[in-house]
């Protein structure tokens, strides 16, 4: 895929204030953008992210462009949703987020989930008959929501009319991206 494929792509990046797992806003966002594909990031206020690494010690910050009630869903090609337990338990409290992950599936855009994001999916109720991975506390939670959880680096189930995109840890982000990639390339033919 070339940056010309991926210029005209803008995905949605999803989160909270305080508690995103560092790597997994980041190295997905400078990824992305070194693709030239526009990266948004949208949290529950306009005051700065503040991220962690391994939900304890104090990372980057980050300024969100606009809040989650200001997300017009309908302007991105695809929804991401970091983890960080702080990050995911109050995301998924938030009903805008609920709207967004509701948007995206129900137009069949992709969405893409790591460690503790599927927790906004469980929440959406859009996880039933879907194949996906998490942080493997989420087990529990994505089968009695009924999906089938399973313990993979990256899992994609395009059942159901749209993708989604999971993997379990910061340490999988590398298997995660060439699939993010993948959705967006298909998505620009």
């Amino acid at each position: 895929m070339t940056a010309d494929d991926m210029s005209t792509r803008k995905v949605l990046a999803i989160v909270t204030n305080h508690g995103v797992e560092q790597d997994e806003l980041l190295v997905p966002q400078e990824h992305l953008r070194g693709q030239d594909t526009e990266v948004s990031v949208a949290a529950v206020s306009r005051d700065d992210v503040r991220t962690l690494v391994g939900d304890v010690k104090p990372g980057r910050t980050v300024r969100p462009g606009l809040t989650l009630a200001d997300v017009d869903p309908a302007a991105y090609d695809l929804l991401l949703i970091p983890g960080g337990t702080l990050n995911a338990d109050a995301l998924r409290q938030q009903d805008d987020t609920l709207r967004i992950v509701r948007a995206f599936v129900s137009s069949g855009r992709p969405v893409a989930a790591i460690c503790h994001g599927p927790w906004a999916l469980v929440e959406a109720g859009v996880v039933a008959q879907k194949r996906l991975t998490s942080y493997p506390s989420l087990k529990t939670d994505i089968r009695n929501a009924g999906g089938e959880w399973t313990d993979e680096p990256v899992v994609t189930d395009d059942r159901q009319g749209w993708r989604l995109i999971t993997s379990r840890n910061p340490g999988d982000l590398e298997p995660f991206l060439r699939e993010v990639d993948a959705a967006l390339a298909a998505d620009a033919r």
